[in-house]
C-alpha cells in the first residue's frame, strides 16, 4: 500500500491556516510553513508536516510564543546574540540568518548565536539562505537530550544537526545537512509509524546494549552518536554533537546538555534550567572575502564535476554530491506531490478538526 500523495499547494494552505490559528502573523505563518514544507519537498519527512501537531501542542502548553519580539541582545560588527523570545524556531532561525547575512555583507563574515528559541526544522533551510548572496551558509542547533555520549547510558545530547551550503557556478550547490547521530530521531519516528525495526547501531538499551527496537527510547534507551560504537568512531560523532551543543547554547546563553527542553509537550522542561530555551548557531561567509566569487564558483564546479566522475564500486551507479538526493526529490515532489504516512494524515485531520479546518 502506497502512502497518499498531496500537492504542495494543498499542504501549504493547510499549514498556513494552522499557524495563523495559533496566533502567528501572516509573515510568520508563511515563513514557518515554508521551512516545514521545504523538509517534505527535500525528502526529510521527519521534519515536515509530521511535526506540525508537535508545534501546536507546545503552543498549547505555553512553551511557544507566536508573537515573539525577536531581538539582538549583544553584537559586534561581525557577531550577534539573538533572543528568540520563545518563538517558533522555524521563524527565529531564518531571522537570525538574515542578521548573519547582513553582517557578512559588511564584515565579510557574520555569526549569530541564538537563545530562547524552539525546534527550528531542517538546518538546510537556514544555511541555504546564504546561497543567493554568493555566500557560504552554516547552521546548527542543539535539541532534546536523547543521545548517550560514547561509553555512557545517560541521555545528555540531542541529535544536534549541522548543515553547510556552498554555492557553485553551473553545478547545483553543495549542501551537507546531517545529524550528529547515526540516525535522526525523526527517522526512528518514521519506523515507529511503519511498525518496523531499527537497524543495528542506531539505538541502545538503557543498560547500553545494542537494540533494534524502534520504541527503545520509551523504555529508557538512547540514540547513539554518529559512528554507532567506539570501534566504528562514535567518539567522533560525540565530539561533533558536543561542538554543536557548545556553539548553539553555551555560547548564546541557551540550555545545553540534559537541560535542553524536550520537543514533546507531555514532558516538562527541566526544573533547574541553565539558560533560556533551545539554542542555534548560524553563519554566513562572503565568498569574495577569500577569493573572487566567480573564480571560487568555477573551482567548485570543477570539484563537483571531478567527484561526480569518481570510479564507483561495482554495482553502484554513481557517486553523489551532498545535496543531490534532496534536490532531486524536491523537483519530483513539487511536480508529482508529497507522500505522507497514513498516520501523519490522521494526525493532521485531528489537528484540522481542533481548529474547525478540513484537511
Amino acid at each position: 500500500m502506497t502512502d497518499p500523495i498531496f500537492s504542495y499547494e494543498h499542504l501549504k494552505s493547510f499549514s498556513l491556516q494552522i499557524f495563523k490559528a495559533i496566533g502567528c502573523s501572516d509573515e510568520h505563518a508563511t515563513l514557518a510553513t515554508d521551512v516545514l514544507l521545504r523538509a517534505d519537498l527535500r525528502g526529510i519527512d521527519s521534519h515536515g508536516l509530521a511535526r506540525l501537531s508537535g508545534y501546536v501542542r507546545l503552543w498549547e502548553a505555553g512553551r511557544i510564543n507566536t508573537t515573539p519580539n525577536i531581538r539582538i541582545v549583544h553584537e559586534t560588527p561581525s557577531t550577534a546574540v539573538v533572543d528568540g523570545d520563545s518563538g517558533l524556531g522555524l521563524v527565529v532561525a531564518p531571522k537570525a540568518m538574515e542578521i548573519a547575512i547582513d553582517k557578512a555583507r559588511i564584515a565579510g563574515t557574520g555569526w549569530v548565536a541564538v537563545k530562547n528559541s524552539n525546534h527550528f526544522g531542517i538546518a538546510g533551510y537556514h544555511s541555504m539562505m546564504a546561497l543567493q548572496h554568493d555566500m557560504i551558509g552554516m547552521a546548527m542547533t542543539n535539541a532534546s537530550p536523547l543521545v548517550a555520549p560514547t561509553f555512557s547510558v545517560e541521555r545528555l545530547l540531542g541529535t544536534n544537526p549541522i548543515c553547510v551550503a556552498i554555492p557553485a557556478q553551473n553545478q547545483p550547490a553543495f549542501v551537507a545537512d546531517f545529524a550528529t547521530t547515526t540516525a535522526a530521531n525523526g527517522k526512528l519516528e518514521i519506523l515507529q509509524r511503519k511498525n518496523k525495526e531499527a537497524p543495528l547501531g542506531w539505538i541502545q538499551k538503557k543498560n547500553g546494549e545494542p537494540s533494534t527496537n524502534a520504541h527503545e527510547l520509551k523504555d529508557g534507551g538512547a540514540l547513539i552518536p554518529l559512528g554507532s560504537d567506539r570501534e566504528h568512531g562514535s567518539h567522533k560523532g560525540y565530539c561533533l554533537g558536543a561542538w554543536v551543543d557548545i556553539f548553539s547554547a553555551v555560547l548564546s546563553g541557551a540550555n545545553y546538555g540534559p537541560w535542553v527542553p524536550p520537543f514533546v509537550s507531555f514532558l516538562s522542561p527541566p526544573a533547574d534550567p541553565v539558560g533560556n530555551g533551545i539554542g542555534h548557531f548560524l553563519g554566513a561567509m562572503r565568498v569574495d572575502a577569500f577569493r573572487p566569487s566567480d573564480e571560487f564558483k568555477a573551482h567548485m564546479d570543477n570539484w563537483i564535476t571531478r567527484f561526480r566522475a569518481a570510479q564507483t564500486i561495482e554495482g553502484e551507479e554513481r557517486v553523489l554530491i551532498p545535496g543531490d538526493p534532496e534536490r532531486e526529490t524536491s523537483a519530483e515532489r513539487m511536480k508529482s506531490g508529497i507522500p505522507l504516512n497514513p498516520k501523519v494524515v490522521e494526525d493532521l485531520k485531528h489537528l484540522g478538526n481542533k481548529f474547525s479546518l478540513s484537511f
